[in-house]
């Protein structure tokens, strides 16, 4: 079963040296866990041969939904942080594309997130109540007037590279929604919002569709992955330096 894996690794394999000049996020390759008849099957690179090799089957440690698509440690390979995905992922050029995308939030993990993480009171608390799933379920006003108009124009302001019109309205959220809500939905440009930004040049390389969901209200938190892509953009326009160094990239977009 593991062996009809390997011509999906050895295109993995193809397309990401194709691409990894694009971004430091993008350099190494990453465990991959392959969720199939309720375990993980998983697979790692190996350097000296070239490719990737499968290396253990491992119990589920949680009920795992058909379709995802992630990036966690897995307790069962030492901790590891690994690209979790199911079967079909493989099935298009985009499910490459989308693991690519996991491995740069494997790339964010090995290199300054968790040290980010700590600097944001939001974060904090949440690790003292144990609360595990905050980047998910974290209660933000997504549905709040005072914070959909300024989101909507900073989002404007972006995209036409207005940038007093850009400060204005990072002004008004962080004075609307505060300290939490303002850290929270910082942290989620950063995180996917540059996840986001490494995908779509992939994409563009590739000539595939860019993922633009989330720009149009209904808000959402994916919201923050398309505002932080667009923001992503504007700021590297001015200097590009800043996502080579996710560091300054998160302090460019959590500053005024």
């Amino acid at each position: 079963m593991t062996n009809s894996y390997l011509t999906a690794f050895n295109k993995l394999v193809d397309l990401h040296q194709d691409v990894a000049g694009l971004n430091p996020a993008l350099k190494a390759l990453y465990p991959i866990a392959i969720v199939k008849d309720e375990q993980f099957l998983i697979f790692d690179y190996d350097q000296d041969q070239g490719g990737y090799r499968y290396r253990k089957n491992a119990p589920l440690p949680m009920p795992i939904p058909q379709g995802i698509r992630a990036a966690f440690q897995l307790e069962s390979y030492g901790g590891r942080i690994a690209c979790v995905v199911t079967p079909e992922v493989f099935d298009t050029l985009g499910g490459y594309v989308t693991i690519l995308h996991e491995f740069v939030h494997c790339y964010q993990y090995e290199t300054c997130e968790q040290d980010l993480k700590l600097t944001l009171d939001v974060a904090r608390q949440a690790q003292e109540r144990g609360d595990v799933m905050w980047e998910i379920e974290h209660p933000f006003p997504y549905t709040a007037r005072d914070f959909i108009q300024p989101y909507r124009d900073f989002l404007q302001a972006v995209l036409q590279g207005n940038r007093d019109e850009i400060l204005n309205n990072r002004m008004l959220l962080k004075d609307y929604l505060g300290c939490h809500d303002y850290e929270y939905m910082v942290w989620q440009e950063w995180k996917e919002g540059f996840a986001r930004w490494v995908e779509n040049r992939v994409k563009r390389e590739l000539s595939l569709p860019e993922n633009k969901g989330g720009l149009q209200p209904p808000y959402s938190r994916v919201s923050f992955y398309a505002g932080g892509e667009a923001y992503i953009n504007y700021l590297a326009e001015t200097n590009p330096m800043l996502v080579m160094d996710l560091r300054s990239l998160f302090q460019s977009l959590y500053a005024l």
